[in-house]
């Protein structure tokens, strides 16, 4: 038998379950508010720790000296290296704020697709700048360093150098993200994983382009072994596709 105070229960339940509008805003913007206090306090801790990561990001190319063109210049490419550093280090925290707020709305059908792809876009992300790191930027600038071998002094702005770094890390890590929108347009059932496999000639054409785009060098090695990454991870796209609609 139900009485009025179990039907009162079940009823109180439902609502500390089903919470209003304005608590998920606020559930939000307390989310982003620490997540804005990691990435501020890893920045500070990467710059504290600048040498080091300066070091670093100069390990790529050898023979070459860096010069500020300006005063303060060498400064604020310090302060960008931080805070990029910061959000990169703090993505993964990002990452896990973004599941825990939409983890109570999604279904469980919904949780086994989403949480592993966003940690499969984390780990991709990373891949990229590693596949950046030890391929595509060396590869760069030896091809600069060769080409004027013997004919200039190579002196370069560092503030330069270390956009061009940027350039080449972020754009890898975004086309690593390749096989994940694949996933999602063929699990939404825009595009199927037949009709992607069957469009491969468009993708090399595609390919070539995206690589001439994303690589802030115009040397046809870099150029080259991006292109050849991304067809990779599309075609891997292609096969996890096939894997989890049959």
């Amino acid at each position: 038998m139900i009485t009025n105070s179990d039907f009162n229960f079940k009823n109180n339940e439902t609502l500390t379950l089903e919470l209003p509008f304005s608590e998920h805003i606020e559930e939000l913007r307390q989310r982003c508010f620490h997540i804005f206090w990691i990435i501020l306090i890893l920045t500070g801790a990467a710059f504290i720790e600048i040498k080091f990561l300066v070091e670093i990001l100069q390990l790529p190319v050898s023979n070459v000296k860096f010069f500020q063109a300006a005063p303060g210049e060498y400064f604020v490419s310090t302060v960008k290296i931080s805070f990029y550093t910061g959000l990169l280090l703090g993505s993964p925290f990002a990452i896990g704020q973004i599941i825990l707020f939409l983890l109570p709305g999604l279904t469980e059908k919904e949780t086994k697709i989403i949480l592993p792809l966003l940690l499969s876009s984390v780990v991709l992300f990373g891949l990229g700048l590693f596949f950046s790191y030890y391929a595509l930027i060396p590869a760069a600038l030896n091809f600069f360093l060769n080409y004027s071998d013997q004919v200039i002094e190579p002196l370069w702005s560092f503030d330069q150098y270390f956009e061009f770094i940027l350039v080449l890390f972020y754009s890898t890590g975004l086309a690593f993200q390749i096989p994940i929108i694949q996933i999602l347009l063929g699990l939404l059932n825009i595009v199927s994983a037949k009709q992607m496999l069957d469009a491969w000639r468009y993708v090399i054409l595609l390919s070539t382009i995206i690589g001439a785009i994303l690589t802030p060098s115009t040397d046809p090695l870099t150029q080259l072994l991006l292109s050849t990454a991304i067809l990779l991870l599309y075609f891997s796209g292609v096969g996890i596709l096939f894997l989890i609609k049959n």
